[in-house]
């Protein structure tokens, strides 16, 4: 195309730039108001020359007038000659061209043969069992057959969409323009398009003044108001069948199609490789959760089905045993006894979550969570190596623009050599630069922590006062101890929850800010210090209240004589049964709660913004069939919302917030990860139908991985641990009650009893005896649950640590230590069992580099010796490594052919 074909050209409506060749959009506004028309001037100078120098960086560009309207759009394409200087600068690597009769059979004929590696469970084990069965007949045949047709019912249509060939990549170099098929029209995909175009945008100055080091980027003219909008194009819309944006609305986005697996290849070619990775892995999580999820569900159930089987429970609700027994007052003065009686519904809601069963799950989500991350890392390189990942480097990443400016701003001198690319870069100072900003972030962070703990606390002072006000003016004790105690949690929990969102935001914030000023060289690493911020401030904020109930309350309270006060307020404590049954309550809000939150405002927010982005532009069109002049792709695509570059960002956030709620404090909720896979399948389809529908189609960005996400689930595997061993061990009962049944001969009669304490309440100060008791005259000793010693004892030796006591709690630290490494040892024996890259992978990435060398050595002599030496029809790439005969001619002598080849490989950087 003649790069003056559309230069600065105005046209009418009907004579537009094709649509195939419009590869980014840019949309400004006139404005109408004259007290407007100063910052209306400065825009269009702002716009002239950033246009300008769009123009002299190669691009054409056509603008066109919307009719009726204010808005102006510059339709921006890219010509082969500036895609090509972009990809070497870029170092992109490109499809090589296949040579003329020889086809590489092997190694594509495992992309031919088999579907698209989705991540399910059903095709992992279906390909493990088709490779395992190869040859054979009889009952691995069998088990295969069945599940292939199980699994028929869940895959993809091909017809919609097709495998594609496998091809070989190397990075592009225009002095080797000869190894790449570049006359092929799918070679520069509207992705690569997309993502050079943005590159030179985002790098462009829009002022002549040189002094102003911030006058560049379209970013700032988007922020400035300068330009409205800047967009690559959707591939039609909606309605339209042909289109792959229709096929992946209909047969992705679909809840309907919510059990399919996902198009995967068709994601990353249409939304690009960082937001393909996204769904990959949500894919892969959400299979992995299948499992667990009937396993927690099977507890849940063992729970139900054994709670008659539970002789402590049984003994609370018994009124013959526990009506009698008194329960000392829950607060000073104003607070009653009440009978252990009164609990009945709560020990037996406790049990559901609080029972052999949960321990067993416990241990196995442990496994899980390592067999997760070491099958993810499989998968992982699966992916990486089908869509070409595997050879991209961090440091090819060019610096950020922000970063350079904010250099240029500090007159920074110093430079450094990068020692990948060999160029020479500005370095900011460490002493007087890093240092200072890094220490600032990290005292702002530790001071954001801490108003979350300051939000805990809040919580923890209105539960105990809410319990003071309840039992002090209610009269039905029974009410109080049962319903009135879920009752308190569960507000507790909501207001939680309304903190939890509060910080989110302000989190949100000063994180970015914070990260800003770090000065991060590339874009992969600033986002990966902002993720690392914005998920330890996130991880406080959701659980620093599940800690404080799984491992303080109840803990520190000391005895109905001398009790630990916190601001003149007895401390809280536990239940008959323990903090479980509360801890469970404040997981199932925060957990359940916040996905239904999140679900429902992923949906409604883009609606809302996006009627409010619509009603903006029909107001300034005065034309009563408004809908006509919105019939081209760019103007549709215009109404939509803008996809950010961090937009991917609370997505991850929110999945790997809920990890950690199906790892860490799965002893506590064993239907966590039920809940996580039902939230899951929706979101799954959610997020799919939001990108497609609400928002304009965003730039690719190249990544390797799911960058630092990776690293924090590991951590939160290890904390899992910990914490899964401290639950188990301090916050529920079943240390005490194996201890118990040991020195018993195996069974639980008389734990109950054995479990509370007495305490004379003759001994009550004037402070704390409580006034206008109904139970003054009948009672005489209250219990309370710890173990100490009785009233009966010598002065010295009342409320005193029993020895049952030191030996549940060295029992407890014995349970933690042993779970701790045995799981610990499982975990690693695990990892060294599972490669992080399969062994058939492996061997296949090899076998392709060998053939790509040997395919650039191809190329070479051919270019060398000139068409007219033949074919060389000994040349073989699959000839299993043995010695390649380059060509059949006299007058190349072994030695001459062994040069040439290092000559060629020292050229190509493969």
């Amino acid at each position: 195309m003649d790069n003056t074909a559309y230069a600065g050209k105005s046209v009418a409506f009907q004579d537009v730039m094709p649509l195939h060749d419009v590869d980014f959009v840019l949309v400004w506004e006139s404005s109408t108001n004259a007290e407007q028309a100063t910052s209306a001037e400065i825009a269009k100078e702002k716009r002239q020359i950033f246009e300008k120098n769009l123009e002299r960086e190669g691009l054409i560009l056509e603008r066109e007038k919307l009719e009726s309207s204010t808005l102006t759009f510059v339709k921006i394409h890219a010509p082969p000659e500036v895609l090509r200087r972009y990809c070497e600068i870029l170092k992109l690597r490109m499809p090589m061209k296949p040579l003329q009769g020889e086809i590489v059979d092997i190694i594509c004929s495992d992309y031919d043969n088999h579907q698209e590696y989705y991540g399910s469970l059903f095709q992992i084990y279906q390909h493990q069992t088709e490779s395992t069965s190869t040859g054979n007949t009889g009952v691995l045949a069998d088990v295969s057959a069945f599940f292939s047709m199980f699994t028929s019912y869940f895959e993809m249509d091909t017809r919609l969409f097709p495998p594609k060939d496998h091809k070989f990549h190397s990075v592009y170099s225009r002095d080797k323009e000869y190894l790449f098929d570049v006359e092929d029209p799918e070679f520069f995909t509207p992705l690569i398009r997309a993502h050079i175009v943005d590159f030179i945008l985002k790098r462009k100055r829009y002022s002549e003044d040189t002094s102003e080091d911030f006058s560049f980027g379209i970013h700032r003219l988007l922020t400035d108001g300068v330009y409205f909008a800047a967009y690559p194009l959707h591939d039609g819309d909606l309605k339209n069948p042909d289109s792959q944006r229709y096929r992946l609305w209909t047969e992705w986005a679909a809840i309907g199609k919510c059990l399919k697996y996902q198009p995967l290849e068709a994601v990353k070619e249409y939304f690009g490789v960082k937001i393909g990775l996204y769904f990959a892995w949500l894919g892969f999580y959400t299979h992995m959760l299948i499992p667990v999820s009937i396993l927690g569900f099977i507890c849940f159930l063992y729970g139900c089905f054994s709670i008659n089987q539970d002789q402590p429970s049984l003994d609370i609700c018994n009124k013959t045993l526990s009506e009698q027994i008194y329960m000392c007052p829950l607060c000073d003065k104003l607070c009653d006894y009440w009978r252990l009686h009164d609990t009945c519904f709560y020990a037996k809601l406790t049990y559901l979550f609080d029972n052999y069963a949960t321990v067993a799950f416990a241990v196995v989500m442990s496994f899980w969570s390592a067999i997760f991350l070491e099958n993810w890392k499989r998968y992982a390189w699966e992916i990486r190596h089908k869509w070409d990942l595997s050879n991209l480097d961090i440091h090819d990443e060019h610096p950020r623009p922000e970063y350079l400016a904010r250099l240029r701003l500090k007159h920074v001198k110093n430079t450094e050599k990068n020692n990948i690319t060999e160029t020479t870069e500005p370095s900011p100072p460490f002493w007087k630069m890093r240092l200072p900003y890094t220490m600032f972030s990290v005292s702002m962070i530790l001071f954001l922590i801490s108003l979350a703990v300051v939000a805990v606390v809040a919580v923890v002072i209105y539960r105990t006062v809410l319990v003071f006000l309840l039992v002090a003016r209610s009269s039905d004790a029974q009410w109080v101890h049962s319903w009135g105690l879920i009752l308190v949690n569960s507000s507790a929990a909501c207001i939680n929850l309304v903190f939890i969102f509060f910080f989110n935001w302000l989190y949100s914030f000063l994180a970015e800010y914070l990260t800003e000023l770090e000065l991060h060289r590339t874009q992969t690493s600033h986002d990966d210090s902002l993720t690392l911020k914005m998920y330890l401030l996130q991880f406080v904020n959701y659980y620093s209240s599940i800690f404080y109930i799984a491992f303080f309350k109840g803990k520190f309270v000391g005895n109905p004589k001398k009790s630990t006060k916190f601001l003149g307020y007895r401390q809280e404590e536990c239940g008959p049964g323990g903090c479980m049954t509360e801890l469970c309550i404040q997981l199932a809000i925060i957990m359940v709660g916040k996905q239904a939150m999140n679900s429902v405002l992923e949906m409604l927010i883009p609606i809302i913004w996006k009627w409010w982005g619509q009603f903006k532009i029909m107001t300034g069109i005065e034309i009563e069939n408004k809908s006509s002049i919105f019939s081209t792709q760019w103007a549709k695509d215009v109404k939509l919302l803008e996809w950010g570059p961090r937009s991917l960002f609370p997505e991850y956030l929110e999945m790997v917030l809920q990890y950690g709620f199906v790892t860490i404090f799965v002893a506590a909720f064993p239907l966590a990860p039920l809940f996580a896979l039902l939230n899951n399948i929706l979101e799954m389809r959610l997020d799919a139908k939001k990108l497609i529908t609400y928002y304009r189609r965003p730039v690719s960005q190249r990544v390797k991985d799911i960058g630092v996400w990776y690293g924090i689930m590991d951590a939160i595997g290890k904390i899992a641990v910990i914490s899964n061993a401290f639950i188990i061990a301090f916050t529920s009962n079943f240390i005490p009650k194996l201890v118990y049944m040991y020195e018993k001969d195996g069974t639980l009669d008389g734990f109950l009893d054995h479990s509370l304490a007495y305490f004379n309440v003759s001994e009550f100060s004037l402070a704390q005896r409580p006034l206008n008791t109904s139970f003054n005259k009948d009672v005489e000793v209250c219990r309370y649950q710890q173990y100490r010693t009785d009233h009966l004892q010598a002065d010295g030796m009342r409320y005193k640590r029993t020895s049952f006591y030191w030996k549940v709690w060295m029992a407890r630290l014995a349970f933690v230590v042993v779970f701790e490494n045995v799981v610990a040892l499982c975990v690693m024996t695990l990892k060294w069992i599972i490669p992080d890259i399969p062994k058939k992978l492996n061997d296949k990435i090899k076998r392709e580099t060998y053939v790509t060398q040997e395919i650039v050595i191809k190329q070479e002599m051919k270019r060398a010796r000139g068409a007219s030496h033949g074919d060389a029809a000994g040349w073989n790439p699959m000839s299993g490594g043995k010695e390649v005969e380059l060509v059949r001619t006299p007058s190349h002598s072994a030695k001459q052919q062994e040069n040439q080849r290092a000559k060629i490989n020292e050229l190509t950087a493969i």
